[in-house]
């Protein structure tokens, strides 16, 4: 996995809505939250994706982006975003070229290892978290981002 102070690799996705997106797109508005899950519609999945929703306005409110990648197809991002009323980008990654280039595919290349990385926009990466199970990990890990903005006087107008 790639390490904070790192610089985090340049990608082109397509998103939920098929449109195609890279990280430079992603970062135009402010420093990202980048977030790599193994799957839509499981348990673990769905349970960080809705915790990341509960918390999307306070995300938002310090001017930081979230982004979800995955390897399913557009459709499935698309129903997982409408079924649980996820506010962020889904992004589609089924050859893993972006797993792969921020080292977060599974064991023997099979999964998808969850990671959260905090990336500035100048794609420097300031802080990074893996814990593949331990889900309530990675929602502290965006609060913490949130209170360090805050703290750091960073709010959005």
């Amino acid at each position: 996995m790639l390490e904070a102070g790192a610089r985090a690799p340049e990608f082109i996705l397509t998103s939920h809505e098929g449109i195609e997106m890279s990280l430079s797109d992603l970062l135009q508005n402010g420093p990202l939250i980048l977030y790599f899950y193994p799957a839509d519609f499981t348990p673990g999945c769905t349970k960080e994706a809705c915790s990341i929703r509960d918390i999307h306005n306070d995300i938002q409110s310090v001017g930081l982006q979230v982004a979800g990648i995955s390897p399913q197809d557009e459709d499935s991002h698309n129903r997982f975003r409408e079924q649980h009323k996820l506010p962020f980008v889904l992004l589609s990654d089924p050859e893993k070229v972006a797993i792969k280039m921020y080292d977060v595919d599974g064991p023997f290349g099979v999964g998808v290892r969850r990671a959260t990385f905090l990336i500035n926009q100048d794609r420097s990466i300031k802080s990074a978290m893996l814990a593949d199970v331990r889900i309530g990990r990675h929602t502290e890990f965006i609060e913490k981002a949130i209170i360090l903005r805050e703290t750091a006087g960073l709010k959005s107008g």
